[in-house]
């Protein structure tokens, strides 16, 4: 199967159809732009986004949306004009970034405290009317005032049921399910021991932001609760395994082709960095846990 072929069974999974120009400019930042300097020149801004569909329209007028946002900020040189993401924009996608390139950490049972305020930090649910409780893991904001930790004692099967009165953990799994639905065909091609995709780099690019922007979707609305408290077939384990085997499998392909044609103000932008180097080795070595 062509990779061409490939890419339009996604997009018909699920009933799949362009990406809402704002957001899908936001993940091309912070997967591919934002590791490199984070400016990007309009013209291939342009050509990247007709790839998913996105017209040339559409991608200005989210970009002046995204302007006037706060989400970016604008430079003219000459006659051309370049993009950048704007200080918190940039931070809001290194938090996203942890949990789409990182190994995502494990919880270690549960924190429960006083709430003294809402609305309450990612991750925290109200467990009666000043309790609140959130799954005990290193990127978990602390509430200030007395913090507890605790563990289960008794009843553990229980919890299924009680996590999903706390959290809205039906929407995350159907978020999932349309993602293993939408990339069925790409999990198909690499359970066949496709570890590489031999496909142009523009394709390899083009897919691997429409993983990046559907998984994230469902991810970044995941409290990631201990295992406990999940149903037996949680869709985020397998969700989570189709991610990075995948992305590591367009790696090479998309970064190769970022680096021969985007530019910024300065001419090419780089294929790879310190910060995509990294990525990646985080990647490989979530992938070969995943794969024992």
């Amino acid at each position: 199967m062509s990779l061409a072929e490939l890419t339009e069974t996604v997009q018909a999974a699920g009933h799949a159809g362009v990406p809402r120009a704002p957001a899908f400019i936001v993940t091309l930042y912070g997967d591919a732009i934002e590791p490199r300097g984070g400016t990007l020149w309009m013209g291939d801004l342009v050509t990247c986004c007709a790839q998913q569909g996105i017209s040339e329209s559409l991608v200005r007028t989210a970009v002046s949306r995204l302007v006037a946002a706060g989400k970016l900020l604008g430079e003219r040189i000459g006659r051309k004009s370049y993009y950048r993401l704007t200080e918190p924009a940039q931070a809001e996608f290194k938090e996203a970034a942890r949990v789409l390139y990182a190994p995502p950490p494990q919880a270690r049972g549960w924190l429960i405290a006083p709430v003294a305020e809402e609305p309450l930090p990612d991750g925290w649910a109200l467990m009666g009317q000043r309790t609140a409780i959130a799954p005990n893991r290193d990127d978990i904001t602390r509430l200030p005032g007395p913090l507890l930790s605790a563990e289960t004692i008794q009843d553990p099967e229980g919890w299924p049921k009680l996590a999903a009165d706390l959290w809205e953990l039906d929407s995350v799994a159907e978020r999932y399910l349309r993602f293993l639905s939408r990339f069925k065909s790409l999990a198909s091609l690499l359970g066949a021991g496709a570890g590489q995709l031999d496909v142009s780099g523009d394709q390899a690019l083009a897919l691997r932001l429409q993983l990046v922007h559907h998984y994230r979707l469902a991810a970044l609305r995941d409290p990631r609760l201990p295992r406990e408290a999940l149903p037996a077939r949680w869709p985020g384990v397998e969700a989570r395994r189709l991610f990075v085997t995948a992305y590591l499998a367009l790696a090479d392909a998309a970064d190769a082709y970022v680096g021969r044609t985007f530019r910024d103000s300065d001419g090419l932008l780089l294929s790879s960095t310190e910060t995509t180097g990294l990525r990646l080795d985080r990647l490989a070595r979530e992938a070969s846990l995943i794969s024992r």
